[in-house]
């Protein structure tokens, strides 16, 4: 009844940060310039047509109105219709979401695998040679802007060294999707043993994952070094030494574990992190996600892939912060939810 208790608090706190998500993406794509009217008119419709296209889309109404439509919609689960491609915009985000997952699960998984190791070797040589390269390793993944990473490694590992497929999509030329089980196709191959395709995915995904990887190496890292800093300088720590454990027993039985729930703390803010930069790396790399459908749309002007781009990325955000709270009680049992 407390876990209850506390999970519907937690949702009603959510609330006002979806409320006001929702006023500024709606405001923002308002005063956007431009008509979306006109780009489902298209160039050469007049201006009686134009105006039936805008009566039609509800854009003639006034704005607390439209508002008021707009989120009735999303309570009703109608996202909108894009005006570029005339579809639902809930039909493209369902097509394109299994992409951006599986791009940004396996740029998760980048992160924490170098990130977690790469922070606790920083922290136990702390300012050896180790520890000055981790430094570099986190300024560069934070420095670089993801665009210029990803035009770098598509220069460097497909243009010269012929190591990677070219940027263009999920699969390579040629290569059938998977049977649809999950919708991600790493995943998908392995259940069906469709192991052409699943190479296939895997060679596709390896750049645009590890461009976003890196990106999020550096907050990891950090975060692992610095808790692991102020663990390895405690006083159990220093018992542990004095009763002369084995080094690896004290640091990655006693030191990690404990260092590992600030890990889950970072990996779901990286998490929303990826889900909001994600749209500049599908851009790169032509892969057909969420992140590059929003970005198309903003080029064309058309709002309601916008509005419902930035509201899902808002409520991915909040629910991982919300299963992260939760995962603190569950695993370390000081943490109460009363």
């Amino acid at each position: 009844m407390v876990f209850f208790n506390y999970v519907t608090r937690r949702f009603a706190l959510a609330l006002p940060t979806l409320f006001g998500v929702s006023v500024i993406c709606f405001t923002l794509t308002y005063l956007l310039p431009g008509n979306p009217a006109m780009v489902k008119a298209g160039p050469f419709a007049t201006p009686e047509h134009l105006a039936e296209m805008e009566h039609q889309m509800g854009l003639d109404r006034p704005f607390p109105e439209q508002y008021y439509r707009y989120v009735s919609g999303i309570f009703k689960g109608d996202l909108g219709e894009s005006a570029s491609t005339g579809r639902p915009v809930s039909q493209d985000f369902l097509q394109r979401l299994p992409a951006t997952l599986e791009l940004n699960l396996a740029s998760l998984l980048i992160a924490i695998g170098i990130g977690l190791p790469l922070g606790v070797l920083s922290a136990v040589h702390r300012d050896t040679l180790v520890d000055h390269i981790g430094r570099v390793v986190g300024i560069m993944g934070v420095a670089m802007p993801s665009f210029l990473t990803g035009l770098l490694f598509v220069y460097v590992f497909f243009y010269m060294l012929d190591l990677a497929p070219s940027p263009l999509g999920r699969l390579g030329s040629g290569i059938e999707p998977p049977a649809h089980v999950t919708g991600l196709y790493v995943i998908d191959s392995l259940i069906t043993g469709n192991w052409t395709t699943l190479r296939s995915s895997l060679h596709q995904l390896m750049l645009p994952a590890g461009t976003l990887g890196l990106s999020a190496i550096a907050p990891v890292a950090r975060m692992v070094r610095s808790t692991m800093l102020e663990i390895l300088e405690s006083d159990y720590i220093k018992a542990a030494w004095a009763a002369g454990l084995p080094r690896r027993t004290v640091i990655y039985r006693d030191a990690l574990r404990n260092a590992l729930i600030p890990v889950i703390t970072i990996s779901g803010i990286v998490f929303g992190f990826l889900m909001a930069g994600n749209a500049v790396v599908e851009s790169v790399f032509s892969w057909p996600g969420i992140g590059n459908y929003a970005v198309t749309a903003l080029l064309t002007k058309d709002s309601a892939p916008i509005q419902s781009f930035i509201l899902f990325v808002a409520v991915t955000c909040v629910m991982v912060n919300l299963a992260v709270d939760i995962a603190y009680g569950l695993i370390d049992p000081r943490i109460r939810f009363s």
